[in-house]
């Protein structure tokens, strides 16, 4: 706040400096202009005194000129003053310059001015300054965790939209937080239920195990029965385990999709505005083809988010020369792939890359968790569509595949 007060204290000193001294240069001007009927008035006395005679016209400040023979030479209306030229006594008459009215006028002019600039000040101060201020300590409230932090209604049309964004963001933490509490309760939940299941099993291995360590079955019959009974409960606990992995799969991060309808161009154009300014910069040719508009059956965020995962991969594991978005149609969908050059990934690699945590043999000096294509498959699963990636000269190309409505 004291910063905005400088400033504005700042503008108006500067506004009152610039006044002034315009003030100044149309006073000195209009002294100037005032005093240049003097100047015609001895051209014209020369001009007489040498020709006799005189041409109105090159003295654009002169209205008349007049003699005693035109009557009362020191009566006149008009602003005159009284020369003389060859011995005889003339009448000039002259205009005035409006200087004062021109400085009148400018002056009216800088004090609507000032009082706009007043009341811009005092709207931005009311309007943008204080909201700001009111949530200035929202967002390190929220970091620090303290989700109860009260968040001020703002009907501001600056700040209105921001207050209601991040009331939003609260409460997608809080509800992430709940979600977390309650993933790590199942999952603990159902460790101990697995573990419990396992000992089972575990112990009839171990029976069997020792019995047949130790010779007590004789007979091969009772010997046979006791492998097949370890195989058996070894396929129990190999089920287990596999419960175990699989849950850690599926719950290690959620995905909620809101199913809805979005226009191609919509996407795209968030998506160029994003990156292409970003792209320009580092020197990287970012080429959006020509495609046809198209209504996609999808979630617009998720579907956006999936492209964002694609170039950002495109950018961390490309040769930085050129990014591309493709499209194409098959079968009642969209086709949008995003390829890069300067892939240096194996082609055997390719089944392997949409696994959570997977990471390419070109990843070794690339920052990264391996989650970027694992998010993009389960993401375009669950909106009904898919993804798929290839090689092909030299360039990586991802495609996803969304139903048109």
């Amino acid at each position: 706040m004291r910063a905005f007060r400088r400033l504005c204290i700042a503008v108006i000193t500067v506004f009152l400096l610039l006044t002034a001294v315009l003030n100044i240069f149309l006073v000195v001007a209009k002294d100037s202009n005032e005093g240049i009927y003097r100047v015609e008035a001895k051209r014209l006395a020369d001009e007489i005194a040498k020709t006799g005679s005189y041409d109105l016209e090159q003295y654009p400040h002169i209205t008349g000129v007049f003699t005693a023979d035109d009557g009362e030479l020191y009566t006149s209306d008009e602003y005159y003053l009284i020369i003389e030229a060859g011995g005889t006594l003339y009448r000039v008459e002259y205009t005035v310059g409006n200087g004062q009215h021109s400085i009148a006028a400018v002056n009216c002019v800088l004090g609507a001015l000032f009082l706009l600039i007043i009341g811009l000040l005092y709207y931005i101060k009311r309007h943008i300054i204080l909201p700001f201020g009111r949530l200035n300590d929202v967002p390190q409230e929220l970091a620090r965790g303290n989700l109860a932090v009260p968040i001020p209604e703002e009907k501001s049309r600056f700040f209105g939209k921001f207050t209601w964004g991040v009331n939003l963001l609260r409460e997608s933490i809080e509800d992430s937080r709940k979600k977390e509490i309650t993933m790590q309760r199942d999952k603990k939940l159902l460790l101990l239920s697995l573990s419990h299941d396992i000992k089972t099993p575990l112990s009839a291995i171990k029976l069997n195990a020792k019995a047949l360590a130790k010779g007590l079955y004789k007979d091969e019959e009772k010997r046979r029965t006791a492998a097949e009974s370890i195989n058996t409960r070894a396929d129990e606990i190999e089920h287990f385990v596999s419960d175990i992995t699989k849950a850690a799969s599926e719950d290690f991060m959620r995905f909620e999709v809101t199913p809805g309808e979005e226009f191609l161009s919509h996407i795209i154009t968030k998506i160029d505005a994003r990156y292409a300014p970003q792209l320009a910069m580092s020197g990287t040719k970012f080429a959006i083809l020509k495609y046809d508009d198209c209504i996609l059956s999808c979630d617009p965020d998720r579907l956006a988010e999936c492209l964002q995962n694609l170039i950002e991969n495109a950018i961390k594991y490309g040769d930085g020369r050129r990014i591309e978005i493709s499209f194409d149609k098959m079968d009642g969908c969209e086709l949008i792939t995003v390829s890069n050059t300067g892939c240096t990934l194996e082609t055997k690699e390719l089944p392997q890359i949409f696994e959570s945590f997977h990471r390419g043999n070109n990843a070794d000096h690339v920052q990264g968790n391996g989650l970027g294509l694992f998010i993009c498959k389960r993401l375009m699963l669950l909106m009904g569509g898919e993804v798929y990636a290839d090689i092909r000269d030299g360039c990586f190309e991802v495609t996803l595949v969304v139903k048109l409505v």
